[in-house]
Parts: C-alpha cells; structure tokens; sequence
C-alpha cells in the first residue's frame, strides 16, 4: 500500500502517498451522479503474507536540472500490531519512492481505510497521522478533506537559523472513475483510479517568509490485487538562493501474490469503537485513538 509522506526532502509526500488546501473539485463533482463500488475492500487486499512487486523511476532535481534513477520495491503484508489500542495491518516496504525501507501502518474496516502513520516517521506525520485515505463504500466521483492542520512542527530547519519550522498543510482524497490500465505485471480492467492532494505552507522562523510545497499523487487499484500503479509530483519553491525542488516518482506493479483470506474476518463487519463511530458526515479525523498502502494505500 501506498502512502503520500511528507518530509524534508520533499516536505510533502504521504504513504501512500497521498492532497490541497482548498476543494477544488466540488463544481465538477456535483454535476454527475457518484456511482457506488460494490465490494470496495476487494480493491485494497491486507492479507498477512501477501507481496506486491513494483518497477520504479525517479526524476528529481532543481527546477532546471532532473536526474533520472531507477529502483525496485518489494511491498508486503508482514503482519499486524496494536498502536494506541487498535489492531493495524503492517505494509512492509523495501525501497518505496527509492528511500530505502519503511514500516506503513494501516486499518481497513467497513467503513474505509485509515492510516497510522509510519516507522519511521517524520515529526509532520506524527502530528497529521490519523487520518482516512479511503471511504466505503467507494464512490465515483466522490472527495473529502483528509485533514487541516495550522501551525505544526514541521521537524526540520530549512534556513539554518537552529529552529524547525512550523507549518499548515491540508489533505484531499478524490475517486476519479475506473479504467483500464496496463502495467508490467498485465492488463486490468476497471482499475479504481483515485487521486490525492497535499498543500503546504512552510514558515521560515529566521526570515519570516513562506514556502509552498505541493503534492499531487495519482493511483490505480485492481481488485482482488490492489495498488498496481502511481504517479506523484512532489514540489518546493526555492528557501534562499536555490531554484527550487521538482520531484516526479513512478511505480508500476511487476508481479504480485495475494494470500487468500481467512473465513472470518470480523473487522470489516463494524468499526472499532471511537475509530470511525459516525462517519455518515465529511468530517475530520482528528480524535481517532488510521494516509496510502495507497498502497497508499497512496
């Protein structure tokens, strides 16, 4: 699964990859019926055990330089563990987005996914973190705010002055439609593709000014297979005398096995309870004791 992350590298990501500060697809939602998936939990499998193979491509640079690399990332479901009392499936990843392996934690139940967060983490996520990435059933088209934080540590000092930034950032999670996509791994049909947004706003505590920072990831997920691809474009305006940072990330799904799944699965009959109790609103999920993996999930 795939999550949007944000960190002093890019400063954006999120898992999952994973969003805007404002609700730029309302005019365009409203002018058609959403359509419902049935069966929405089958797009995002979580069984222990199961492994998905990915074929990537970074180009990052100045806004005027790119430097092209290639990678692979091995994702898989390596088990489940307890954060803050409630159960969450492990995604492990080898070298997701080329930085090397990370821990993405994740609860899928009737109502959507959530994610916890990751290990390890950034100081940005631990303050956004949790948050749904996805809600059941899936409709399309359909968006929500995935979160809106002012002011929080963003965990890193840009300009050198010996203290970390704050920042705002808000998230936003779209179903686009369903369509066929072609990958290394095969030909499937009706992929769910979504797409999520991030903005932010750095503040600089040395020269007071602010830098945005932008990330925008589009996915395909197969059912019965789950993420089989993702584009991310990740961008910083320039901190001092620098021209910026673009950043543009691929993975295509090369191979992949799903575990089947056990007979009983309990969780995705009801939510535990405080986690998502009442979700018939957009609300935010800023209490929850759940981006995207978008695989992430995003």
């Amino acid at each position: 699964m795939k999550k949007l992350t944000c960190d002093t590298r890019l400063v954006l990501t999120v898992g999952l990859c994973l969003l805007l500060g404002f609700h730029p697809w309302s005019v365009v939602l409203g002018a058609e019926e959403p359509v419902t998936i049935s069966k929405s939990e089958e797009y995002f499998p979580d069984t222990v055990g199961s492994r998905w193979t990915y074929r990537g491509q970074i180009n990052e640079g100045p806004l005027q330089t790119v430097e092209l690399k290639f990678f692979t990332n091995v994702s898989t479901v390596s088990g489940t563990k307890t954060v803050n009392g409630v159960t969450v499936t492990v995604f492990h990843d080898t070298n997701s987005g080329n930085h090397g392996p990370s821990d993405s934690l994740y609860r899928r139940d009737a109502v959507g996914i959530v994610y916890y967060g990751s290990e390890p983490g950034t100081p940005l996520e631990k303050h956004i973190t949790p948050y749904q990435i996805f809600r059941f059933p899936l409709r399309v088209p359909s968006s929500f705010q995935q979160f809106d934080r002012m002011g929080v540590d963003f965990g890193s000092d840009m300009d050198r002055d010996q203290t970390d930034e704050t920042v705002d950032t808000q998230g936003w999670s779209r179903v686009i439609g369903r369509e066929t996509i072609t990958v290394p791994a095969g030909t499937f049909q009706e992929a769910v593709k979504v797409e999520a947004r991030m903005n932010m706003k750095i503040h600089l505590s040395g020269s007071r000014r602010t830098v945005s920072g932008i990330d925008v990831m589009t996915a395909w997920f197969a059912k019965g297979v789950g993420l089989v691809k993702y584009s991310e474009r990740q961008e910083l305006s320039a901190v001092k005398e620098d021209r910026g940072v673009v950043t543009e990330i691929t993975e295509e799904l090369e191979e992949y096995d799903i575990k089947a799944a056990k007979a009983s699965l309990s969780r995705f009959e009801s939510p535990t309870e405080g986690v998502l109790a009442n979700d018939s609103c957009d609300h935010e999920l800023s209490q929850i004791v759940f981006p995207a993996r978008l695989r992430t999930y995003p």
